[in-house]
């Protein structure tokens, strides 16, 4: 009879190794996608310019303040209201990117849909303290990597609208706009981007998470600047060197920070991120 060559206990605990693996991967690959939105025929598709963002806007308006902070317990118990998320989550599935439009108009439908998104994911979970609680690396549900939205022919998730989209849109705005329901986030505007008025608002915005000592504070004695954890995540997307970066950002300090921060002599520095939920209390 012919036989093999003997396992050695490398060779066995190599094989272990390779199983526990592949077992692995397929428990972290076998966890359901969650959907929201729907998929309309083709003749109901629309430009981004057609979209229309005024249920999202009137649902924040309800239960969103003027700091960003969402009333999410109200929001859970009231039917009525998460059908009104759910259908305007229904409404950007008619957005179609064949057709033309403005990219004003494209960049806020996008940054309305990560927003809408993040919203419907939390409410589905609700109640949680973080947002981090469902993103597991390993095991089960990830919110980002989970959830998708129809939109157009394709399932989309956080993910991939944030990275794959909004991120190549060459404007590293978007990330003073996107909110992924954590303090430590730029604050959820109590209204819907728009393709109209979308520069006013990302300037407006970028200028208030820099009012915010958790997004901006200089240390005088240290002479230290730190900037919240998303320069250091993307900073690339605000310029090839810190200097650069730098620059791209000053313009939105407060006007008694702007100057002392051009006169250098200051080193970046990161402050912690707080990813609690951004709940109102």
């Amino acid at each position: 009879m012919r036989r093999g060559f003997p396992l050695n206990r490398d060779t066995r605990l190599l094989g272990l190794f390779l199983l526990v693996i592949g077992l692995l991967f397929v428990v972290s690959t076998s966890h359901a996608d969650e959907q929201a939105g729907r998929k309309w025929p083709a003749p109901q598709r629309v430009s981004y310019d057609r979209i229309d963002h005024s249920l999202f806007n009137d649902l924040l308006r309800k239960y969103v303040d003027q700091n960003g902070l969402v009333n999410y317990a109200a929001w859970h118990v009231s039917n009525n209201d998460r059908k009104l998320l759910q259908s305007y989550l229904a409404e950007l599935g008619k957005a179609d990117v064949h057709q033309p439009s403005t990219k004003q108009s494209e960049i806020a439908y996008w940054i309305n849909a990560y927003n809408a998104l993040t919203l419907e994911g939390i409410l589905r979970v609700y109640p949680t303290t973080s947002i981090r609680n469902h993103t597991s690396k390993i095991f089960g549900y990830n919110i980002w990597k989970n959830l998708k939205l129809m939109s157009g022919d394709q399932w989309v998730s956080l993910d991939h609208i944030e990275h794959q989209i909004l991120r190549k849109q060459s404007e590293p705005r978007i990330h003073f706009a996107i909110v992924c329901a954590a303090v430590g986030c730029p604050r959820l505007l109590n209204e819907a981007y728009a393709g109209t008025k979308l520069e006013q608002q990302l300037k407006a915005n970028s200028q208030d998470f820099f009012s915010r000592q958790q997004n901006l504070r200089i240390d005088e004695k240290k002479k230290a600047i730190y900037l919240s954890q998303i320069l250091s995540w993307f900073g690339a997307d605000f310029g090839e060197t810190q200097i650069d970066q730098l620059e791209s950002i000053v313009p939105y300090f407060p006007k008694n920070v702007q100057q002392r921060v051009r006169e250098g002599g200051y080193r970046i520095e990161f402050s912690n991120y707080d990813w609690s939920l951004n709940s109102q209390k």
